[in-house]
């Protein structure tokens, strides 16, 4: 039975609610509307995300999941709703924004490729990974808050992989007790590091080296897309800015526990998450727009 288009909005928000751990935050800075969008966008990308992360009983099995949600895919954007819930409100948003379709079929490439992941030779590869599964994100979201200039696209993609790089460093040991390695294979050839290293979780300090590596190279991509903060609406600028706000931070909190991400996960209280969307609700972003 299909569900009507308020009960999908309402499943979406449910899902941003208790999935979103960082995005919803500055989610709740937008009026009703844009905040309804971006639930809907964020329920459609987590479930991408769970295909290929939640145990299944082979790889097979996983890509014909991820197949048949191609396929309610296309469906979807031409008006016919399988059961999920997320479709009614996912079509919606996409029409009322205008978002091109082609970036949710680049997601699930993405996350097809985590199924029979091969390790990065080099950061060109790792690139387009993080293009796919997070610079997607960030180009949608950007239909949802509006721009006018073409530049805002390629800010977009670059803070998409910002937030991807960061995400990868806050989960080297989760996605090494995987058998999933991120860092491209150049770089660990720089710092002498072996993949065994990385899947022991070894401390060493070529290893920190490396990591300080990938560090430093998320920085510069935040520091490359911050323009795109003042090329959205005053009235939805507060968002974005919380957002990667939000982010960075984490970054820095990596960063200044030495890239100790082998022990407990390192990441921002709900409390310190909250005192970036009180500043932007409050308007104090102009000082890190300069």
């Amino acid at each position: 039975m299909t569900s009507t288009l308020e009960q999908s909005y309402a499943y979406c928000r449910r899902v941003a609610r208790s999935r979103a751990r960082n995005f919803y935050y500055s989610f709740v800075l937008l009026p009703k509307a844009e905040r309804d969008a971006m639930c809907a966008l964020y329920a459609f990308m987590r479930y991408c995300d769970d295909l290929s992360d939640e145990p299944h009983d082979g790889s097979e099995e996983a890509a014909a999941k991820i197949a048949e949600w191609r396929t309610g895919l296309t469906e979807a954007l031409a008006g016919n709703y399988g059961p999920h819930l997320v479709w009614p409100a996912f079509h919606a948003t996409v029409n009322e924004y205008g978002i091109p379709h082609q970036y949710f079929y680049e997601m699930i490439d993405g996350v097809s490729s985590d199924l029979d992941r091969k390790r990065f030779e080099t950061f060109e590869e790792l690139y387009h990974y993080c293009y796919q599964v997070a610079s997607i994100v960030g180009l949608s979201l950007i239909h949802i808050l509006g721009f006018e200039s073409p530049e805002a696209l390629i800010l977009a993609e670059k803070c998409g992989v910002a937030f991807q790089l960061t995400n990868i460093l806050r989960d080297v040991r989760e996605d090494a007790e995987r058998g999933r390695i991120y860092l491209p294979a150049e770089d660990l050839k720089k710092f002498q590091v072996n993949v065994s290293d990385l899947l022991e979780t070894r401390r060493t300090h070529e290893v920190l080296q490396l990591l300080q590596f990938e560090g430093e190279r998320a920085k510069t991509y935040y520091e490359e897309s911050r323009p795109l903060i003042r090329m959205v609406p005053s009235r939805t600028r507060s968002c974005l800015w919380a957002l990667i706000e939000i982010y960075r931070r984490l970054l820095e909190r990596i960063e200044s526990s030495g890239y100790d991400v082998f022990g407990k996960k390192v990441r921002l209280s709900a409390w310190e998450k909250g005192l970036v969307v009180m500043h932007a609700a409050l308007g104090h972003v102009s000082h890190r727009l300069e």
